[in-house]
């Protein structure tokens, strides 16, 4: 079983930030790429960023320049560092983990964090 505990999600004024975390333990193999996604009040998840083994990122347009993903591989912790928030960024947000596991294709969600930005 593999569980993903998310943290660092809050209240914060517009154009402040904060810094979300995931770790991921259990029963992994290997984690080939992890990701942040986000759904608001009324709309569809869609991705935030996403880091794969290597360190290759990739964003959502309304976030580039303002978020940074990173992982920690040793940790199997994954980060996503928020600045200049904007309160269209409230959302509940979820960690992503996709990989392998001694029982194949392993793709976990965490409980999400709720993030609230105040203009």
């Amino acid at each position: 079983q593999v569980q993903l505990v998310e943290s660092g999600g809050g209240l914060v004024q517009a154009g402040g930030s904060l810094r979300l975390s995931c770790a991921a333990s259990g029963n992994i193999l290997t984690i080939n790429t992890m990701g942040w996604y986000r759904q608001a009040p009324g709309k569809q998840r869609e991705l935030v960023a996403i880091i794969i083994t290597g360190g290759s990122t990739n964003y959502a347009d309304s976030v580039k320049g303002r978020f940074t993903i990173s992982r920690d591989n040793a940790k199997n912790t994954l980060f996503l560092q928020m600045n200049s928030l904007k309160p269209e960024d409230t959302a509940v947000y979820y960690c992503n983990i996709r990989g392998v596991n001694y029982s194949g294709y392993l793709e976990v969600w965490g409980q999400g964090t709720l993030v609230t930005v105040s203009s």
